[in-house]
């Protein structure tokens, strides 16, 4: 059960991320800076790679949560959300507000994608306590 609640997380996860995403579509392409086609979306939307890169992310960040969440002894849905919110909110968002500090992205987007391994961490960490 333990790969299956792995892999269910990191897609829950995953699938948040593209409403998150939509949500903030053109907050994000703004602060990212990223390169844009003649219709505004990033060039590299057709590209498989950051899907791809995405969706092994997130199978080893819910894999180590799995393995944290049992050896802490995290086993309820409201661990589990808690868990998975603090592992987004002060282990990833700080390396991402860095990352963006160094490479002087706004503060925009650090609260953007921030906002999304919060979000995305506790979803993973209510997967893994449910199954």
């Amino acid at each position: 059960m333990g790969i299956l609640a792995i892999i269910i997380g990191a897609a829950a996860s995953f699938a948040f991320g593209a409403l998150w995403y939509g949500i903030f579509s053109d907050s994000w392409k703004q602060a990212s800076q990223v390169p844009l086609d003649a219709e505004g979306n990033p060039q590299n939307m057709r590209s498989p790679v950051p899907y791809v890169t995405c969706a092994i992310a997130l199978i080893l960040v819910a894999g180590m949560m799995r393995h944290s969440f049992a050896t802490a002894g995290i086993d309820t849905l409201g661990k589990g959300i808690l868990s998975g919110a603090g592992v987004g909110l002060f282990f990833v968002t700080p390396w991402i507000a860095l990352f963006h500090g160094y490479s002087m992205h706004s503060h925009k987007l650090t609260l953007i994608n921030g906002g999304y391994a919060t979000i995305g961490c506790a979803i993973i960490g209510a997967a893994l306590t449910l199954l």
